[in-house]
């Protein structure tokens, strides 16, 4: 089959577009014939090694600096090492092609979505296994994963437009799951025009949210449309233009300088949530902000047991839509990971494999 294997940390040289053989599925896995699978952050900052503790700059700097001699970081990936060569891919949209023998045949044929997050030692553990990051994904002809982990989907969206769900929409959900997030909290969703920000203003909607939300001028009108309660310039001074007090909960995936700010315009007992940091991992913290008002910090990397059947369910039942901008062939990834990078773009970038096309 045809992949793209990433090779190691380093730059777009890294990324190789090759044959590799066909996976086995082992007793308890199946094997799934990759329809279509999302562009995501994950893939650019594992490729980069940028979870490292070594990296204190912002996706964007780090992009820049990178080569394709990098050093390779022993502790760039979620769980440490990459395990190089990978071929990556995190979202995956798939038909089940064949079960092993301990797996569930029923799901031989159908179209299914993988919950990437998977948590091997159950709801009681936090440890987490991420498909892409820790052993190979989407970026391929064909996959393998645990049967557990693939869940049917009944619908008539695309293959490319459920590629867009999981890792965005999963951490979405999960972040407003995690900070209980209901009816009438007044929720400010930074960087909200991403996949996952702009997840998290339709998810908050759908649960009665009064959503604020902060972008870049030119894409305002995407985000009314989306449902946002009101839109705001990133680059505006919120705390003079709201006060403080303003928001019961921050989901907050930018993170970087304008971090203290964000805990003062929580109210008090306010949640502050997030499962990135991508203008920066390093901030700023006045523990007064913190311990005065009674604020809650979560974070948020591994998904809670209701998040993707719920995702699903919103889908089946026509509750959130997708947002697709722009589809490329799976050989393309180099130039549509560029594309990603300028951050013109709204809403997903998906990746089609040869056999992906129906």
């Amino acid at each position: 089959m045809m992949a793209v294997v990433t090779t190691g940390n380093g730059g777009y040289d890294k990324l190789d577009y090759r044959a590799v053989p066909i996976p086995v599925p082992e007793p308890h896995e199946v094997l799934l014939r990759v329809l279509a699978a999302g562009v995501n952050n994950t893939e650019i900052n594992t490729r980069l090694g940028w979870y490292s503790s070594s990296v204190t700059e912002s996706t964007d700097s780090t992009a820049d600096r990178q080569s394709g001699a990098a050093e390779q970081k022993s502790d760039g990936g979620w769980n440490g090492a990459t395990p190089f060569p990978l071929i990556q891919g995190t979202d995956c949209c798939g038909r089940v092609l064949s079960a092993g023998a301990n797996a569930d045949g029923n799901l031989v044929g159908k179209r299914v979505l993988v919950r990437a997050c998977m948590r091997p030692k159950g709801d009681d553990s936090y440890e987490n296994v991420w498909m892409a990051s820790d052993f190979d994904g989407a970026f391929a002809e064909y996959v393998k994963v645990p049967a557990s982990e693939v869940f049917p989907v009944d619908c008539d969206w695309s293959d490319e437009e459920l590629a867009t769900i999981p890792c965005a929409y999963g951490t979405a959900e999960n972040m407003l799951h995690r900070a209980h997030v209901g009816s009438g909290d007044r929720v400010l969703v930074a960087g909200a025009s991403g996949g996952v920000g702009s997840a998290a203003v339709q998810l908050a909607r759908r649960r009665g949210a009064q959503v604020t939300a902060l972008t870049s001028k030119a894409k305002m009108d995407q985000l009314r449309e989306l449902g946002a309660d009101s839109i705001l310039d990133r680059n505006c001074d919120l705390l003079a233009l709201l006060g403080e007090n303003a928001f019961d909960v921050v989901v907050d995936n930018v993170a970087g300088p304008d971090f203290p700010d964000m805990l003062k315009l929580l109210r008090p007992g306010g949640r502050y949530v997030s499962s990135g940091a991508i203008a920066g991992p390093l901030v700023s913290l006045d523990m007064r902000d913190m311990y005065l008002k009674d604020i809650t910090l979560i974070g948020s990397t591994a998904w809670d047991a209701p998040v993707f059947p719920n995702l699903i369910s919103y889908i089946e039942r026509g509750e959130i839509r997708p947002l697709l901008s722009k589809v490329f062939p799976l050989s393309e990834i180099a130039i549509a990971q560029q594309e990603f990078m300028t951050k013109t773009h709204f809403g997903n970038f998906v990746l089609v494999p040869p056999s992906g096309e129906e």
